[in-house]
């Protein structure tokens, strides 16, 4: 039990310091040729080949990777190349109101004109949702950030895409490992508190034009 705790609080200690040190980095995002602007306040999308990407408050300036250390930039690209590859448009922004990805996630499907969207916490948990379900429902789920990685992330951008044409797509596979859970415990419950550390609830969403 000694053992335990050492190598906990060890974890833990390691998490703040790396988060200490992101939050001190600038709010604007450029890196290499990857660029990330906001346009302000995101409006209701009215063109039905759009899939909408919400990405959580602290995504791509408080925190940059996410829990498995996988760069913010990277997930974003994989989602919107997923997107893209059913012939679709993917648009991204960010969500102030709340760090919950299903409401996230059914935020974004209710701001997108084809009624699906994704939300993503930046610790890589993600949901695909439809505007038409309750926010604490949804198509797809992905609890477990941990063993969520590229491929997986491009995978669900095709997803949502292929219900946003009204299609019924299987589930996207990913990997099960019950040990993930209390391996990352700790350091997700840490990461989650730091995000809604940065939630204003009354701020609208922004629109982000992304360039890679």
């Amino acid at each position: 039990m000694e053992i335990n705790e050492k190598v906990l609080k060890s974890i833990i200690e390691e998490v703040l310091a790396n988060l200490q040190s992101e939050e001190k980095k600038a709010p604007s995002v450029s890196t290499g040729h990857f660029q990330v602007k906001n346009k302000g306040v995101s409006d209701r999308g009215k063109k039905k080949d759009e899939v909408v990407i919400a990405v959580g408050p602290a995504f791509f300036e408080y925190q940059t990777k996410t829990i498995t250390k996988i760069p913010h930039e990277d997930v974003i690209r994989e989602l919107m190349a997923g997107v893209e590859e059913e012939g679709l448009r993917p648009r991204v922004i960010k969500v102030y109101h709340t760090s919950d990805v299903a409401f996230m996630a059914h935020h974004a499907a209710s701001l997108s004109g084809s009624g699906i969207g994704i939300g993503i916490q930046s610790k890589g948990t993600t949901i695909i949702h439809s505007k038409d379900l309750e926010p604490l429902s949804n198509l797809e789920l992905f609890p477990q950030a941990p063993l969520l990685d590229l491929p997986v992330y491009r995978l669900i951008g095709r997803n949502a895409a292929k219900y946003a044409k009204g299609e019924s797509p299987n589930p996207v596979p990913t990997m099960n490992d019950q040990m993930a859970r209390p391996k990352y415990q700790a350091i997700a419950a840490l990461l989650h508190i730091k995000e809604t550390e940065h939630v204003v609830q009354k701020k609208l969403s922004d629109e982000l034009e992304i360039a890679f």
